[in-house]
């Protein structure tokens, strides 16, 4: 089941975010919810870890 980010706002930056297994060694699924039939992301944990780590310290910007 994917889950809105609290990132995400209602026009943009729209991103879900699905993890399958309760062990934390699981891929995570990530995609836009403006199309939700769109392409999915996979990662490992330790890839999204660094991934949302980055985010909240502002340390990617949008191009």
């Amino acid at each position: 089941m994917f889950k809105k980010s609290s990132y995400s706002s209602v026009v943009e930056n729209c991103v879900e975010i699905a993890i399958p297994g309760s062990d934390g060694a699981a891929p995570i699924a990530i995609r836009d919810s403006k199309n939700p039939d769109g392409p999915i992301l996979w990662c490992g944990p330790r890839a999204y870890r660094s991934f949302t780590r980055a985010v909240r310290a502002g340390e990617l910007r949008p191009r």
